[in-house]
C-alpha cells in the first residue's frame, strides 16, 4: 500500500504525536524527504533539520506522517526504529503503525475573488539531497511572479500562474485587500498542496495553497474581508 501512493523525492512533515522525550510540552513539526521505499511498512527519511542542525528524533518516538504526493496529501501514524548515517547523510528508518489515509485538513469558507497577486518560490532551507556538510545558505534577491487569485479563505488560497510550482514547495504570497475602508497589504507564507497545468489554458498553472506560520490578525483581517464581500453580493443580488 505504501509504494502505491508514496515515492521516493516525496516531502513530508513529521509532527509529534506524544511526549516523546521528558522535555517535550508541546507538539513540534518538522520537514523530511522520503529517501527510500523499504518494505510495505518501512520507509527511509532523511532526519529533519532546524536552523541548520540535525534534530535527532528519539527511537521508539511516535511521530504523524503527512506527505506531500501528486496525488494529494496522505497521513498516518509512524515510529523511529532506527536512526544512522548513509552516504554522508543523515536517516531515519521510519515504521508506519496506521494504514495510509487522506490527509482532511481543517476548511475555512472560501471566497471567490479575481485579485492580482504576486508569488514567489521560498528556497528549501536544506536541501536533503545534498550532503549534510556541504549545505550552505545563501542570501539571494527575491523575485515574484504575477498572477491572479481565483479564491481566498482565512486557511488559503487558489491561485493561477505561468509559474508552477511543485506541490510541498514553500512560497511567499504577496496580495491587497480592501477591508474595512482601507487598503491591507499582505504578504503571507504558504505551502502548495495542489497544482495542475490548466488544460484550457497551456501554460498556465492552478494551484492550491495553505497558509503556514499565520499571524492571528492576517488570518482575522482576511475573514473580515470575506465577511464583507459577502454582505455586498447579498445587496446586490437582493437589490
Amino acid at each position: 500500500m505504501l509504494s502505491k501512493y508514496i515515492r521516493v523525492g516525496d516531502k513530508l512533515d513529521i509532527e509529534t504525536v506524544l511526549r516523546a522525550t521528558k522535555s517535550d510540552s508541546e507538539k513540534r513539526q518538522y520537514r523530511s524527504m522520503v529517501q527510500d521505499i523499504v518494505s510495505e511498512d518501512q520507509l527511509k527519511i532523511s532526519m529533519p533539520m532546524e536552523q541548520g542542525k540535525v534534530v535527532l528524533l528519539p527511537i521508539d518516538g511516535e511521530y504523524n506522517l503527512c506527505f506531500y504526493t501528486k496525488n494529494g496529501l496522505y497521513q498516518c501514524l509512524s515510529r523511529v526504529v532506527d536512526r544512522f548515517k548513509s552516504d554522508n547523510m543523515f536517516m531515519l528508518l521510519m515504521e508506519l503503525t496506521t494504514d495510509l489515509s487522506k490527509y482532511q485538513r481543517r476548511e475555512y469558507y472560501r471566497l471567490n475573488c479575481v485579485l492580482e497577486m504576486k508569488a514567489s518560490k521560498v528556497a528549501d532551507e536544506v536541501d536533503m539531497s545534498q550532503n549534510v556538510e556541504q549545505v550552505e545558505i545563501i542570501d539571494t534577491d527575491i523575485t515574484f511572479d504575477n498572477g491572479i487569485m481565483t479564491d481566498i479563505s482565512g486557511g488559503g488560497a487558489r491561485f493561477i500562474s505561468r509559474t508552477q510550482y511543485p506541490v510541498g514547495s514553500e512560497v511567499l504570497f504577496k496580495f491587497s485587500l480592501f477591508v474595512s475602508g482601507k487598503m491591507n497589504e499582505y504578504t503571507l507564507h504558504g505551502r502548495v498542496l495542489f497544482s495542475q497545468e490548466m488544460r484550457n489554458n497551456p501554460g498556465a498553472y492552478e494551484h492550491r495553497m495553505q497558509f503556514i506560520h499565520m499571524m492571528n490578525d492576517d488570518r482575522e483581517s482576511i475573514i473580515r474581508y470575506i465577511f464583507e464581500e459577502e454582505r455586498k453580493i447579498r445587496r446586490r443580488e437582493k437589490g
